[in-house]
């Protein structure tokens, strides 16, 4: 996967960029510009865009392209996704994208060392591929996605590794929403550092 991919991640494999109303977590409501990037071996097997795995299957990008179509919409802030932006270096994209005066968001399973100056980190770490002890104090979102009764325990692990100012959600997984919420709302209710993160973004059909 990784061969034909510039170390210094100069080239990127694009798999989409859209301009939208974030829809989760902290920053929910906002203006960002989307970059999803392909490339993925995390494998949750409730991954909505499974497409985004294969990185063979994106074309590679110039990251001086990517920053400058950033730059062209109204809201300066720029959300890398994928797909695992961290499988590859993002040093060079959020140089170019602060250039720009652009803030820059990324969001990671943190399954990969840390590359990049960002503005806001939402770690969401994952069963299927532990974050790395050396990332999750940087994060600034700890987002846990809630399948099944156990993972609260699992979210409850991971909080002990944040930083005191790290925001903490607990987000139910779509498929299961109805049969999760009413858990998480009690939950949070007995748990208050927790907040609750929904995929606002389906609830207005928008992407």
């Amino acid at each position: 996967m990784a061969h034909q991919i510039p170390s210094d991640g100069t080239l990127l494999p694009l798999m989409e960029e859209f301009y939208t109303i974030q829809g989760e977590g902290y920053n929910t409501g906002k203006a960002a510009y989307f970059i999803r990037l392909g490339g993925c071996d995390v494998g949750c097997h409730w991954c909505d865009v499974k497409e985004s795995w294969n990185a063979e299957l994106h074309p590679l990008t110039a990251a001086d392209d990517i920053a400058a179509k950033a730059e062209t919409f109204p809201g300066k802030a720029v959300v890398i996704t994928g797909g695992e932006p961290l499988i590859y270096n993002m040093d060079y994209l959020t140089a170019k994208l602060k250039e720009r005066n652009i803030l820059t968001f990324i969001e990671t399973s943190g399954a990969y060392p840390l590359s990049g100056t960002w503005d806001w980190i939402c770690l969401s770490p994952k069963k299927f591929k532990a974050p790395r002890p050396d990332i999750t104090p940087f994060a600034n979102e700890l987002k846990v996605i809630v399948f099944n009764k156990s993972d609260f325990i699992w979210a409850e692990q991971y909080a002990l590794t944040v930083s005191k100012n790290c925001k903490l959600y607990l987000q139910p997984e779509w498929s299961k929403a109805s049969e999760i919420t009413p858990l998480i709302i009690e939950y949070v209710m007995a748990n208050p550092k927790w907040e609750i993160s929904l995929q606002t973004h389906k609830y207005l059909n928008i992407p």
